[in-house]
């Protein structure tokens, strides 16, 4: 095997089991940027012995004994000695080595939920606690958390930085807290779990199909167990906005088409029904729908046209307006604008637009948005200027191929 092909497959490797095994290295010690590093330095050595000796048969396996061992190596070190209080090293004989092929990662499927909750305690940050989970646990890096969060990079990641030592410091425990605790901490973890395919999803083009794949299936497994762990109406919201969107996973194949357009035919009937009665489950609790409630909803009204053949634009823009209500998002105001500009008149959709001010500026799907109704309202050579500055800032080649296409038909 070549160095190239011992890259690929690590970072194949890492990328599908990096928040299982970031979760089994930090649970032991409560050090994530510890587990962080164990975890890259066993990466390096596997770029080495990998080109020379082969992928092992358990690769997840091999990644978590090296980089136990070097977690290990470095308790023992001076200098992690005369820096770390006593009573907080870890035993050794907690952190035996086995042999490689006996370490199973999945063999606590619980881990990733224990580190979910405890990223989300009430001692950290509560800006950096759902960014936390995404980095920690799900894997993703600080520029993608970033740009889902439409902040600077170099801000993310003081954030994240200043959780970790937090959690070092304050020595928060690893476990998943009673139900008195539930409800102050759930909110950050759905938005964790929701940003993990909210990710996937938009790096789909271009990305390895099977990895996009798997990493959305393993959002919706999230979502789905949270769900029947803790019953609650939010969390069943989640796991339905998840499989109705996934529902339409076809419609990502071949050039873009807009949702409103897609054909009906070509999604999964099985995923909707699923979707339908998570929906139907959350609702069953009697309590005020919130964001992913509400969003599951919006789905559920796109995915009912499969039935109907129309888009019900009235209930899609009551939706919305009560989605702004509870979660004001630059994303919810610019989606319900859009669709008072089809529900109600273009106008109307473009005054709610320009009512954003500066912070749409930079922002794709306002100037998508603006765009469509700007045709719709018979002003085309306004809405070419909006198509390409959409495609410009959008990073979806799909979709940015669509945009400069919309924006040549008016040339």
């Amino acid at each position: 095997m070549t160095r190239r092909d011992a890259h690929t497959t690590a970072e194949h490797a890492a990328r599908e089991s990096y928040w299982r095994l970031v979760a089994l290295l930090a649970a032991a010690s409560g050090d994530l940027t510890l587990a962080e590093d164990a975890l890259a330095t066993a990466l390096e050595r596997a770029l080495v012995t990998w080109s020379s000796e082969g992928v092992p048969a358990n690769p997840e396996g091999w990644l978590l004994t090296v980089a136990r061992n070097q977690q290990r190596d470095v308790w023992k070190s001076a200098a992690h000695r005369t820096s770390t209080p006593l009573d907080s090293t870890p035993s050794p004989g907690a952190h035996a080595v086995t042999t490689f092929d006996d370490v199973d990662p999945d063999a606590i499927p619980d881990k990733r939920l224990e580190l979910l909750f405890t990223c989300a305690h009430p001692a950290i940050d509560a800006a950096a606690r759902t960014p936390l989970m995404m980095q920690a646990v799900l894997g993703f890096e600080a520029a993608e958390i970033a740009a889902a969060f439409v902040v600077a990079p170099a801000t993310m990641s003081q954030r994240l930085v200043r959780a970790k030592r937090r959690i070092r410091a304050a020595r928060i425990p690893f476990v998943v807290p009673d139900r008195a605790a539930m409800p102050e901490r759930l909110p950050a973890v759905l938005e964790a779990v929701y940003g993990c395919f909210a990710i996937a999803w938009s790096d789909a083009d271009g990305a390895d199909p099977d990895l996009v794949e798997s990493m959305a299936g393993e959002s919706l497994h999230l979502a789905v167990t949270l769900a029947s762990l803790l019953d609650e109406p939010e969390a069943w919201g989640l796991a339905a906005l998840i499989a109705l969107s996934l529902s339409r996973a076809s419609g990502r194949d071949g050039p873009f088409v807009p949702l409103a357009e897609q054909d009906p035919a070509t999604w999964d009937a099985a995923l909707i029904r699923d979707g339908e009665a998570m929906l139907r489950r959350a609702s069953s609790f009697g309590r005020p729908h919130g964001r992913f409630q509400l969003e599951a909803a919006m789905q559920s009204v796109h995915a009912d046209r499969a039935r109907t053949g129309v888009v019900d634009w009235a209930a899609l823009s009551a939706l919305s307006s009560a989605l702004v209500a509870v979660a004001p998002t630059l994303g919810a105001r610019v989606a319900h604008a859009a669709i008072l500009g089809r529900a109600s008149s273009p106008g109307d959709g473009l005054a709610l637009l320009d009512g954003l001010g500066s912070d749409a500026v930079d922002f794709a799907p306002f100037h998508a948005a603006k765009a469509d109704l700007l045709v719709r309202a018979g002003q085309s050579d306004a809405a070419r200027e909006h198509f390409a500055r959409a495609a410009a800032l959008t990073s979806d080649e799909r979709a940015r191929e669509y945009l400069r296409r919309r924006a040549g038909e008016f040339a």
